[in-house]
């Protein structure tokens, strides 16, 4: 089993959930994050003054998958997150030594 971290522009969620919901996934967890990287930020405009924004808001997905799925999760993240531009975000993969499904107490693939 393997956890998929994946870092996207908010506007991209409902694509990506989309995708996903395609290749049989049926839970992710999403969280409200900020962040930068190489953008090192981005400036704004309000109400005539520009002013630096440090952290941009992103979304932080949490996908536990089966061995078999991971590339095609990835490409699928990949195809629906990405914009070509710079801020797309990124995607992570840790292995998953353990799942357990508190309702059943079914343990790993099984608990997916």
């Amino acid at each position: 089993m393997k956890l998929i971290i994946a870092i996207i522009k908010p506007h991209k969620l409902e694509t990506v959930r989309e995708s996903l919901s395609q290749l049989d996934i049926t839970g992710m967890t999403v969280s409200e994050v900020k962040g930068y990287g190489r953008q090192r930020g981005q400036s704004e405009i309000y109400r005539g003054a520009e002013y630096a924004v440090s952290f941009v808001p992103k979304l932080k997905l949490e996908i536990a998958v089966q061995e078999p799925s991971v590339e095609a999760t990835i490409e699928n993240i990949k195809t629906a997150a990405g914009t070509g531009e710079i801020g797309d975000g990124k995607i992570f993969v840790l292995d998953l030594d353990q799942a357990v499904r508190i309702r059943t107490g079914e343990t790993n693939n099984n608990a997916l």
